[in-house]
């Protein structure tokens, strides 16, 4: 087999695997979950994903995915403020990606296309009554119902950040 067809079959098992297992070369956090971002929360790494929980009536919950990993939680009424922004960039990333796996063919629409995040901050009083702060990254499937809930829960308007976020319609 000459270089030139094992390279072509190569290409062809790699676009193969990377279809049959969905690898999630443009896909960033899950739909329904929450990623701690940053902020002054003691014990959660930044970039911790996991799960944000607002069923309980009285406390917030982000707990880790992991089994062993974190939980922090907060008490509706400690919160002081809650704000919501999003961010939108290229995926020029995953059009890489996509570029070296399949020569180029499939990678130009991922460019054209955009990712769109989505940012919860909540400030908040600690036991101490000093002022801390916790961003979340959220799901896309997450986001409404989070921020409305922590509107009902807090009693807090959220504030959003900019215009784009305020024409999302979370409001």
């Amino acid at each position: 087999m000459s270089p030139a067809s094992r390279f072509k079959r190569f290409l062809a098992l790699l676009l193969i695997a990377l279809l049959a297992f969905e690898l999630p070369l443009a896909a960033g956090l899950g739909k329904k979950k929450a990623k701690y971002v940053g902020g002054t929360v003691n014990g959660i790494s930044e970039a911790t994903e996991g799960k944000l929980n607002s069923d309980d009536e009285k406390i917030l919950t982000f707990t880790a995915d992991k089994a062993t990993g974190p939980t922090w939680s907060i008490p509706y009424d400690k919160v002081t403020s809650l704000a919501y922004g999003q961010h939108a960039g290229r995926r020029v990333g995953a059009t890489i990606a996509w570029g070296v796996a399949t020569l180029g063919i499939l990678a130009l629409p991922i460019l054209f296309s955009k990712k769109r995040r989505h940012y919860l901050t909540i400030e908040y009083s600690d036991e101490e009554a000093k002022s801390q702060a916790a961003i979340f990254e959220l799901g896309k499937d997450v986001t409404r119902t989070m921020v409305k809930v922590l509107e009902v829960r807090t009693g807090k308007n959220v504030e959003f950040e900019d215009e784009e976020a305020r024409k999302a319609g979370v409001k």
